[in-house]
């Protein structure tokens, strides 16, 4: 399982979002765990994307997708991969039957550099307009997406 977690004072982490945490509650308090620990790319721009993802998936139904079976969480990673793909920024790869896979670019700090992830970043706020708000002329929800920039 991978969880997104915030550094305290005192070596204490906290998770990084709600959803983080309700998956969190799994686990027995006292207990011992083993954890890999991966620095993300700036922690603030990581902050804002999730935050630009996270309301992008508040207005988005799973139910149309086919997913509505899913827990938040997977329809969260599957919601944000899709939009990334729909960004434009996502690797062809062909399947042992020989049909064509398409998956998002991974924007792991170890995998993409950050004036890339910036290219992604402003790409995503244009497929949201699109896919996700329907081309919306709102000007409430278009400030609110251009404030994550």
């Amino acid at each position: 399982m991978q969880f997104d977690l915030v550094k305290h004072p005192g070596g204490v982490f906290s998770p990084a979002s709600e959803i983080d945490l309700e998956r969190l509650q799994r686990f027995k308090t006292g207990e011992t765990y083993t954890a890999e620990i991966k620095l993300t790319r700036n922690p603030q721009f990581h902050r804002k994307v999730m935050a630009f993802f996270g309301f992008c998936f508040e207005h988005w139904c799973a139910n149309r997708s086919g997913l509505e079976h899913m827990d938040e969480h997977s329809q969260f990673d599957r919601f944000r991969k899709d939009l990334t793909i729909l960004a434009g920024f996502y690797v062809q790869t062909v399947r042992l039957n020989g049909d064509m896979r398409v998956e998002a670019e991974s924007l792991a700090f170890a995998n993409m550099k950050q004036d890339r992830f910036e290219s992604v970043y402003s790409a995503l706020i244009n497929a949201a307009i699109k896919h996700v708000f329907a081309n919306t002329k709102d000007q409430s929800i278009l400030n609110r997406l251009q404030a994550f920039f």
